[in-house]
């Protein structure tokens, strides 16, 4: 466990260190990534070295080991990690990931985009993540109930409804949450609903939480499809993703009359000019488990769906995926980030120079942290909301978030991603100033 004020090691010093700018794309990681965008807010905003620092380095970061007993009888170890980037303005509130590919530099990327998330939309978080290494799909239920409550207990002396807070991920979704409220309860010796959020209705969750943030990916892609005067009715889209985000953003966005032409997953992509029935296409996922083979549609290569001629393309899968070497072949004019970091610094000075515009990960896929906020509020309260006040509220803060950007980034000549980064950036800038530094 590393405190940022303890932190003396050369990796530690290094990892913080200011960057220079863009890092090319054969070398770009979601952590160098993360860096490059905070480098530029720091800049814009005249932060000196020491400041940079603070919000460049982890507050705090625990990797654990994670044994597993399988089903067979054999023994198994796995490496998990939490990552408390910063909580200068509140409990650090982010996800827990399972997949084959999580490592600590991944970890720490998603924590801090998840502090800027939060200050960005005003919510009184700061930002972490959590992960562990291993692929879900080659476990069954009672071996992934294992690893979730051995890897909490593991990580419980620094999560709490006042400290860290975790919600799903990639890989994890409400059962994982509720095996992992259950652990924390038990140690706790009563039940603690407010350790985590993304839980079952049953269990003290919110009304409209699953589909937040697909519901707020949806609101600013209608907003920034009018902000560059393309009516949403009968305007076409791309989705990279079927998953826990890109599938509820493909139905909201056809349900508000936008043609979604082509979906991809892991192991395809489907199109149809006309228009896919998202519906049809659901049901065919959940029987196939793909959108491959789907009747109506053409199949088509994954990475090529990126470069399809739509009017919105909204990436909502994993990190990177539009970079130096597709840039030149989008052809969307509005890009709406649903994933975390999809979209590289190489990748973003191409998009800009070609007029796309590119509304950042920050702003695009925040419903899910406003509405697990409004989650933690009515655990704490122990009463709960109506669905139609979670999606009001949630709408209201999206759009006000959208135009505080749009206004921010206009008047200053920036991108919305830049204009994002240093709003938030001086959000959880000006409250470590305000708090001081201890002792």
């Amino acid at each position: 466990m590393t405190d940022l004020l303890a932190a003396t090691t050369t990796s530690t010093a290094t990892a913080g260190a200011p960057a220079s700018g863009a890092v090319a794309d054969h070398i770009a990681t979601p952590l160098t990534d993360a860096r490059a965008q905070l480098a530029e807010a720091v800049a814009l905003l005249g932060y000196n070295d020491g400041l940079h620092r603070m919000l460049a380095t982890p507050r705090r970061e625990l990797t654990v080991a994670v044994p597993l007993r399988m089903d067979s009888g054999e023994s198994r170890l796995y490496v998990g990690h939490r990552v408390q980037h910063n909580f200068s303005r509140g409990p650090a509130k982010g996800g827990l990931r399972y997949a084959p590919n999580v490592n600590i530099d991944e970890v720490r990327a998603l924590a801090m985009w998840m502090t800027w998330k939060c200050a960005l939309l005003d919510v009184p978080y700061g930002g972490a993540k959590g992960g562990i290494a291993i692929d879900p799909r080659e476990h069954s239920k009672a071996e992934l109930e294992r690893v979730t409550r051995r890897y909490t207990s593991e990580i419980l002396p620094i999560i709490g409804p006042e400290r860290d807070i975790p919600a799903p991920d990639i890989g994890t979704d409400e059962q994982t949450m509720a095996w992992m409220m259950d652990t924390y309860s038990v140690a706790s010796g009563y039940t603690v609903p407010g350790i985590v959020t993304g839980k079952p209705i049953a269990l003290g969750g919110s009304l409209g939480r699953a589909s937040a943030t697909s519901r707020g990916v949806t609101h600013i892609a209608l907003a920034a499809l009018r902000h560059v005067g393309i009516e949403p009715a009968g305007a076409t889209a791309a989705v990279q993703g079927f998953g826990k985000v890109g599938a509820d953003a493909a139905r909201f966005l056809s349900e508000a009359g936008v043609r979604v032409a082509g979906v991809s997953d892991q192991y395809g992509a489907v199109y149809n000019a006309a228009g896919l029935d998202i519906e049809a296409l659901s049901d065919h996922v959940r029987a196939s488990g793909s959108v491959v083979g789907f009747a109506g549609s053409e199949p088509l290569e994954g990475a090529d769906l990126l470069e399809l001629d739509v009017d919105l393309l909204v990436p909502a899968a994993v990190e990177g995926v539009l970079h130096e070497s597709n840039a030149g072949q989008v052809r969307a004019r509005v890009i709406v980030e649903g994933a975390n970091g999809p979209t590289t610094p190489a990748a973003d000075a191409i998009l800009r120079e070609r007029g796309i515009l590119v509304v950042p990960d920050i702003l695009a896929n925040a419903g899910g942290v406003i509405v697990s906020y409004f989650e933690w509020v009515q655990a704490n309260q122990a009463y709960w909301w109506r669905a139609d006040e979670v999606e009001s509220r949630l709408e209201e803060r999206m759009l006000n978030a959208w135009q505080h950007v749009l206004g921010y980034a206009e008047t200053r000549g920036l991108s919305l991603r830049t204009a994002a980064t240093a709003l938030a950036v001086e959000r959880v800038a000006d409250a470590h100033r305000l708090r001081g530094l201890y002792p």
